[in-house]
């Protein structure tokens, strides 16, 4: 669950960081009150503290949905 709350939160960041460089356009500066306002910086401290989480990701062994093995099947 944890994993898809981060990637969530990385996919609004993502959102907002192609605004800023398509539209020059903070949208969650524009939402919160400005780039140093206290929502705006604790949305930024999550988006980053979710990429740093997703990083992990990379690194997992895949977790199967089916116990099947498909590799003895195959033969």
């Amino acid at each position: 669950m944890l994993d898809r709350i981060a990637l969530a939160i990385l996919i609004i960041g993502g959102i907002n960081w192609g605004s800023v460089g398509l539209f020059q356009f903070d949208l969650v500066a524009w939402i919160f009150g400005g780039q140093s306002a206290i929502l705006s910086r604790i949305v930024y401290t999550l988006v980053a503290l979710s990429a740093l989480w997703c990083i992990t990701l990379l690194f997992r062994e895949r977790e199967h949905s089916d116990s099947t093995d498909y590799s003895e099947t195959a033969a």
